[in-house]
């Protein structure tokens, strides 16, 4: 329960429209959303609802056409495109269904990229990366490129880059959609994992069943809206 509490994001008539020719296509149709400090969240629908335009406006990389989002009590609507940059990878950590793993680059150094961004001395980089790519079990895996890695273990170095500048929100777009039974089970493992041991907060949007009934609460989209399945905390 978090009454009286403050919500790690908060959300509030979030609405999306494109304009495709003369049509106008909304997307987004005034979403309210509360994610709280330490929670694991997934949001469901139909393909087409708007799962994955929520997560990119969440998570600052599009725009609402009108509403506001705020992170720890942080309203993000004015902040400039380098400012939502410099939030981003401070705050965020992104997962999606496709790795983009920079292939000349092997698995630690395409962990460390984040935090060199941010001018992390590299040295604790790389100490980072080791760890967290031991974590994920790839720790006899680290000097291999992606080419030299399955889809699994690029998923596990791409969880190990997004977690790297160790991010309040952790938010993750189909994760495992490229990947078969047995590797989704071992990378949805990971996140709880994950969550138990850094409290890290999950923000994710999937198809897959497996994972959503293991997350303790879940959101439905219908119809660019939401609506409480499971787990709301009130």
């Amino acid at each position: 329960m978090n009454e009286g509490g403050i919500s790690l994001l908060q959300v509030r008539g979030l609405v999306k429209h494109f304009r495709h020719g003369e049509n106008l296509i909304k997307v987004l149709r005034g979403v309210d959303l509360d994610i709280w400090p330490g929670e694991m969240v997934a949001i469901m629908g139909a393909s087409g609802v708007g799962k994955s335009t929520l997560l990119h406006i969440l998570g600052t990389l599009d725009s609402p056409t009108s509403g506001t989002i705020s992170f720890n009590g942080q309203i993000l609507d004015h902040l400039s495109a380098r400012q939502l940059a410099d939030f981003r990878n401070r705050h965020l950590g992104f997962v999606f269904q496709f790795h983009h793993l920079l292939p000349e680059f092997t698995a630690i150094e395409n962990a460390m990229m984040p935090a060199l961004i941010a001018k992390i001395p590299r040295e604790e980089t790389e100490a980072r990366a080791r760890t967290l790519l031991t974590e994920v079990g790839l720790a006899d895996r680290m000097t291999h490129r992606p080419g030299e890695l399955s889809g699994g273990e690029q998923q596990r170095v791409a969880l190990a880059r997004a977690l790297i500048m160790e991010p309040q929100l952790l938010m993750a777009d189909e994760p495992t959609g490229n990947l078969d039974t047995t590797m989704s089970e071992e990378i949805h493992q990971l996140f709880f994992e994950i969550n138990a041991r850094h409290g890290t907060t999950m923000l994710a949007v999937t198809h897959n069943p497996s994972l959503a009934e293991r997350m303790p609460r879940v959101v439905r989209m219908v119809d660019g809206r939401i609506f409480e399945e499971r787990g709301a905390n009130r």
